[in-house]
């Protein structure tokens, strides 16, 4: 869902940097951004291909090489060739994407990688559909080329897809190649979006935000290769970032939705067990059971709380996309009603304790069996609880800036 409202992008991390050349052309149209870490050996071919591009396709262009302290040549020999070089000494991809886009002085950003894995002669795809009118235009790799030996099948078959399924899924972003590194952007269309991410989920917050900022966007085909030397560095590490990212950001699936599941699952447990032991087969279910039910009961309680905070937070804060139905849980919300439902549960279950003490001194204070409707009474009370106390986290979260309309 797109939020009307914008805040400017905050400063991406500190950085030292060596002073970064002056463009000789004002109107530059076109800045590359290559972050580099140990690309001696394939970073002056790439700004060699990138310059017969731009000389060929007759662009105003810059090329913005950040070193991302590397250990070799790279800065030397890319300065050699011709590019802008600035230094970004905080390891992270996009750390060093960051500190690129702040040396960029074009009103298109086109982001590639130093390592000679695509093919640099495509650059128009990545310009004309920015100079047609579009927001961003992100390369995929799944509709493209991938030549033999450049992605790993975990990646190409597993890890790839699925942060893509959770792209979808989480944000509603239609986006088949979560993590192609040759993406372009416009610059005011930059300044909308808020990024932080130092390390490889950086790729999947730059996504995140045009979906939040509203950005048109278009996926064009590029061929992607294996990396002319040293190893592949796309590692599971750095797929499970993107995937961490993505989770962190969508409340509804890491909060709600298992929370949901597990508070439905262990009602239904309890109250099939409340009047008796059930048989399944040759599975006698007994109160055991129940103590289970009312540990998921809780458990879901405490998920579905997390999740309307998170969401909460990130109405208020604008820190992502939120769902529809979170604006509609706030006009109808009060701190008043919250408590009273919570005090309501609570007081279900401190009723049911009552009526087990009554029953047992009306009966001569004897021995005490009542396990079934006590486990019930202690999961409603713990609810109930949660229910009030969390109702007065959530007025508090909301004191930031939310207001009900």
């Amino acid at each position: 869902m797109t939020i009307d409202e914008q805040r400017s992008r905050p400063e991406g991390p500190p950085t030292t940097a060596e002073a970064v050349e002056p463009t000789t052309d004002e109107a530059v149209e076109l800045s590359i951004v290559l972050p580099c870490r140990n690309e001696e050996d394939t970073i002056e071919e790439c700004i060699r291909d990138l310059r017969a591009t731009i000389d060929r396709e007759g662009y105003s262009a810059e090329i913005v090489v950040c070193d991302n302290a590397s250990e070799d040549a790279t800065a030397i020999r890319a300065r050699g060739a011709g590019a802008i070089v600035v230094s970004q000494p905080i390891r992270g991809y996009g750390a060093s994407c960051l500190r690129g886009f702040e040396a960029a002085h074009g009103k298109f950003v086109v982001i590639a990688d130093g390592d000679g894995t695509y093919d640099l002669s495509k650059l128009h795809r990545f310009v004309e559909p920015l100079r047609a009118g579009y927001d961003m235009v992100l390369g995929t790799r799944r509709n493209g080329t991938i030549l033999p030996g450049a992605m790993k099948r975990r990646h190409r078959h597993v890890l790839e897809p699925l942060q893509a399924h959770l792209l979808r899924r989480a944000f509603g972003l239609h986006v088949s190649d979560v993590r192609c590194g040759m993406r372009s952007i416009r610059r005011d269309a930059l300044d909308r979006l808020r990024l932080g991410a130092v390390g490889m989920e950086f790729a999947s917050e730059m996504l995140t935000e045009a979906g939040r900022a509203g950005l048109v966007t278009v996926e064009v085909p590029v061929e992607f290769g294996p990396r002319a030397v040293g190893r592949q560095r796309r590692s599971v590490g750095d797929g499970w970032r993107v995937i961490r990212q993505l989770l962190l950001l969508s409340p509804t699936r890491l909060f709600l939705l298992p929370g949901l599941g597990l508070f439905l699952s262990g009602l239904a447990l309890e109250g099939a067990l409340l009047f008796g032991p059930i048989r399944i087969g040759p599975l006698r279910l007994d109160f055991h059971f129940m103590f289970v039910g009312g540990t998921l009961a809780m458990l879901g309680t405490q998920l579905l709380l997390l999740g309307i905070f998170a969401k909460t937070y990130t109405l208020v804060h604008q820190v992502g996309i939120y769902d529809p139905w979170i604006v509609r849980f706030h006009q109808l919300y009060s701190l008043e009603r919250g408590v009273a439902f919570g005090a309501l549960v609570f007081g279900a279950g401190l009723a049911l304790n009552l009526w087990i003490l009554s029953s047992w001194l009306s009966g001569g204070a004897g021995d005490l069996f009542a396990v079934r409707p006590a486990v019930l009474a202690l999961t409603l009370m713990i609810i109930g609880a949660e229910g009030v106390f969390g109702s007065f986290f959530i007025s508090l979260l909301r004191s930031s800036g939310f207001h009900r309309t």
